[in-house]
């Protein structure tokens, strides 16, 4: 039976599809920590504040990228390039999903409209890292390799979703509420695209890795298609709704070091 934990297995236990889905994830992880570090270093005086928490948000994005490489080495593989059309970080930028990086790069300070566009993006983003890590939590949380990984990195994805909703609420009671919906319903309907799209590519490079049949390929293709339908038509809902989280000031702290994988 073709099921999540089943297919997460497969490409788990196979060397070149595990190096391939590690290189994908760290290269991801690496350029989320550059554009953190960056929004940080350029948030507006009336908002630095923010600034500890940007930070963090971006140390734990790098600690991911490190995580992601350490699981690759300590099975003695290397990473490999990231194939264009599987790069999520690069093609959402390219659909004006987050900060662009020429502003980024340049020495100015962000506007108060950019850092609520910066964490109006990273709700949406944050959203779909949250569920992805905790699909990978409900089967693989007892892994004796990946185990520690995947909790600590799901874990921390909560608390940026938990993050981007307390201070997006206190930029709506401030009186950015309809700027925020608007870029919100944008950046999901956007990101919801890309994320088809670079599944579609994913599972193809997985399967030719595999040698899956074209069959097994059809119908993982198929249900890519099914899961963007329902997300085109209410799913992305869950990507925009707002609400004051449970965990309060949850970047309020240092990062977390990275776990070692002997």
């Amino acid at each position: 039976m073709l099921s999540a934990k089943s297919l997460f297995t497969e490409i788990l236990d196979n060397d070149d599809s595990f190096r391939l889905f590690c290189s994908i994830a760290a290269s991801g992880e690496s350029q989320g920590g550059w554009e953190n570090a960056r929004i940080a270093a350029l948030v507006p005086e009336g908002e630095r504040d923010l600034a500890p928490k940007i930070t963090r948000h971006g140390a734990d994005e790098d600690k991911h990228g490190r995580i992601f490489n350490a699981l690759m080495k300590k099975r003695g593989l290397d990473p490999v390039p990231v194939p264009p059309d599987t790069d999520y970080t690069m093609l959402l930028e390219r659909n004006g999903i987050g900060l662009a990086h020429d502003k980024l790069k340049a020495d100015q300070p962000l506007t108060v409209r950019d850092i609520v566009t910066y964490l109006s993006h990273s709700r949406v983003t944050e959203q779909r890292a949250s569920e992805q890590m905790e699909l990978l939590r409900k089967h693989f949380a007892d892994h004796p390799d990946l185990g520690r990984a995947v909790k600590m990195i799901s874990n921390d994805e909560d608390n940026h979703l938990a993050y981007c909703h307390e201070e997006l609420l206190r930029f709506a009671h401030a009186g950015h509420g309809r700027d925020i919906q608007r870029i919100l319903r944008e950046c999901a309907l956007a990101e919801i695209r890309v994320y088809r799209d670079v599944s579609l590519a994913v599972m193809a490079h997985m399967g030719r890795i595999l040698g899956w049949p074209k069959a097994k390929s059809a119908v993982l293709a198929a249900g890519i298609h099914a899961v963007y339908a329902y997300e085109r038509a209410a799913g992305w809902r869950r990507m925009v709704s707002l609400k004051m989280p449970e965990r309060r000031d949850a970047l309020g702290g240092p990062a977390t070091a990275a776990p070692e994988f002997a």
